[in-house]
């Protein structure tokens, strides 16, 4: 769990200082006292994305949303997130959200980039977790909606436009038709998965952060296809490729054996329908 520990620290350095400061390994490592180079590896193992690219979602989430619910002027918000000019906050931003700060203020609905690693109130339960590896995959039933939504947190750089109101709504939907998966470990959510029976589509996906090289998405994957999509063209939908904003799911996707399906508009978002190949469907 000392690995866990220092990320833990640095997340913490980070979000204290969200605001009008440049944020790199040099600095977060001084402010931990770690080695940059061993820190470095450590925050990308453990959580799969680097410092740099951490700390750069989590301003320009922040950045969106004062666009939305303030009335700042844009070159303000840009320095407060860390850039030196609004041009260039306006060329990461529009990258990152495929709008420019000035149509995201204008259309006025806010969605996060990334939200916070929040991995120190979860310590017992991932303490528990590494003594009892035992994991157990069910349907989701009403009462694990809290710890269900805290994943989805969790794992928001996955979905792109994703409003909590909303997905609360769905997921109720999909706990009734017996459409919502949970995997589970020692108390920890880690995994959930929403499953459109008449479709055949995989409608939502979530793996926590800390356990994305563990397996959980060919679990979920192989429980779709040997029980609950027997007869059905899995699909999904994911991020196109060379798209910015993407944390590895495309290539995850790719990884388990979808192909390439027809590009896609979701929410205004630009995306791709993956479908997995028949002939994959007994691997």
């Amino acid at each position: 769990m000392k690995n866990l520990e220092t990320v833990i620290a640095a997340i913490q350095y980070i979000e204290t200082h969200l605001s009008n400061e440049k944020i790199d390994l040099d600095v977060v490592a001084a402010a931990v006292h770690y080695s940059k180079y061993h820190l470095h590896r450590i925050f990308t193992d453990t959580v799969g994305l680097t410092i740099h690219d951490y700390a750069q979602r989590r301003q320009l989430t922040e950045a969106a949303k004062m666009l939305v619910f303030s009335d700042k002027p844009i070159i303000d918000i840009a320095i407060l997130a860390g850039y030196d000019s609004q041009q260039g906050f306006s060329n990461v931003f529009k990258a990152m959200y495929k709008q420019s700060p000035h149509q995201f203020r204008k259309n006025e609905v806010f969605y996060p980039l990334q939200l916070e690693y929040n991995f120190k109130d979860q310590r017992e339960s991932l303490e528990n977790a590494r003594k009892n590896s035992t994991r157990e995959i069910r349907f989701a039933g009403e009462a694990d909606i809290p710890l269900w939504m805290d994943l989805v947190r969790l794992a928001i750089d996955g979905f792109p436009c994703l409003e909590e109101e909303e997905h609360l709504t769905v997921l109720k939907r999909y706990i009734a038709n017996r459409g919502a998966l949970l995997i589970t470990e020692g108390g920890i959510y880690i995994g959930g998965m929403m499953i459109n029976y008449e479709t055949g589509s995989i409608d939502f996906l979530a793996v926590h952060p800390l356990y994305r090289k563990q397996g959980i998405s060919r679990d979920f994957l192989q429980v779709a296809l040997t029980e609950l999509l027997k007869n059905k063209e899995i699909s999904i939908t994911t991020f196109r490729e060379g798209d910015k904003a993407d944390t590895g799911y495309r290539k995850a996707l790719k990884e388990l054996g979808f192909a390439e399906g027809e590009l896609l508009t979701e929410f205004g978002y630009p995306t791709q329908r993956m479908v997995l190949p028949r002939e994959n469907k007994n691997d």
